[in-house]
């Protein structure tokens, strides 16, 4: 329980750091949001006015201040571009691409360890070498280019969904889950692919360990002892690179989104960039930051938990 808390008291100040960094980044770079919303031929006094309105005018740390309260309490600001409330701008768009990662998680975990584990079970043998291909292809291809593919294999040879079609979650939440499903799988076979290859070999190393040649010795089954002992002792680096993949994810998601058409973050923030809309910005950036280190924390916790020797480690 200390040890959860200790985390959760991390992931805070780490997240408090981040959004000042982010903050910071954003007040540095050149350029005004009130000319980019105004056009560049607008007045230097209709500039000016709208700076004060927006409060651009007022101290650093100020304005940091206030952001950081808003943001902890679900007030992220005001959109420059779109005259509306950031979280309301947000949430349909954060809800699609936090629901493609977690889908793409679930996948590449569900996958990996199974796919790892028989690997490793049959290392040398002809499903280890077929599997090995697969893997070296899943690793060399690039996301979107396996989206590509995909896309154009499931939309328009086979017809199972309408590319760009995407149905929102409140006009329809089962289609638009089974929309996903096809961006998901294509975030997730990358990883999928490295993460079982790691797997697999953290497997065959801990095989060689004494406890596991001893427990065979006494007659006991090896795959038993596999599954039961030696993948458990495994799971520790697998759950942790898995956690640390979060951010591959996210990337991926929001890379994957432009593929097949899906309304998530990432049209949001190539748009806001470009139109210099800083509160929005600013906001995606801090989100998907304390999604990768929500993320970090989780696994930690989970590896606290599944290892006694790191639950010993702490108490001293």
């Amino acid at each position: 329980m200390k040890y959860a808390v200790k985390r959760i008291a991390m992931l805070l100040c780490t997240m408090v750091v981040v959004s000042f960094l982010t903050f910071a980044a954003f007040h540095m770079i050149s350029g005004s949001a009130a000319t980019a919303k105004l056009g560049t031929e607008a007045t230097a006094e209709a500039v000016e006015a709208l700076e004060e309105a927006m409060g651009l005018h007022r101290p650093f740390l100020v304005r940091y201040g206030e952001w950081l309260l808003g943001f902890f309490t679900g007030s992220l600001g005001e959109s420059y571009q779109y005259s509306m409330p950031v979280a309301q701008l947000v949430a349909p768009k954060l809800q699609v691409t936090l629901c493609l990662s977690i889908m793409s998680f679930v996948l590449i975990a569900v996958l990996s360890i199974p796919m790892g584990v028989m690997s490793a079970r049959y290392a040398g043998g002809r499903l280890d070498a077929v599997w090995t291909a697969c893997n070296q292809v899943g690793m060399a291809v690039p996301s979107f280019f396996i989206g590509i593919l995909i896309s154009w294999l499931c939309s328009v040879v086979l017809h199972w969904f309408v590319h760009g079609q995407f149905p929102g979650f409140e006009q329809n939440l089962w289609g638009s889950l089974y929309y996903l499903i096809f961006p998901a799988i294509t975030i997730s076979i990358p990883r999928i692919a490295t993460t079982s290859r790691m797997l697999r070999s953290t497997i065959m190393s801990e095989m060689q360990k004494d406890y596991v040649r001893t427990a065979i010795a006494r007659g006991n089954d090896r795959s038993a002892v596999l599954w039961r002992h030696v993948l458990k002792n495994s799971l520790v680096p697998i759950v942790t690179f898995l956690a640390q993949g979060m951010a591959e994810i996210l990337a991926g998601s929001i890379v994957v989104e432009q593929v097949f058409g899906v309304p998530g973050l990432g049209r949001l923030m190539v748009a806001s960039i470009n139109n210099r809309d800083l509160a929005v910005v600013q906001a995606l950036v801090v989100i998907m930051a304390f999604w990768v280190v929500l993320s970090g924390t989780v696994a930690d916790i989970i590896n606290q938990r599944i290892d006694p020797r790191l639950s010993l480690g702490e108490g001293k």
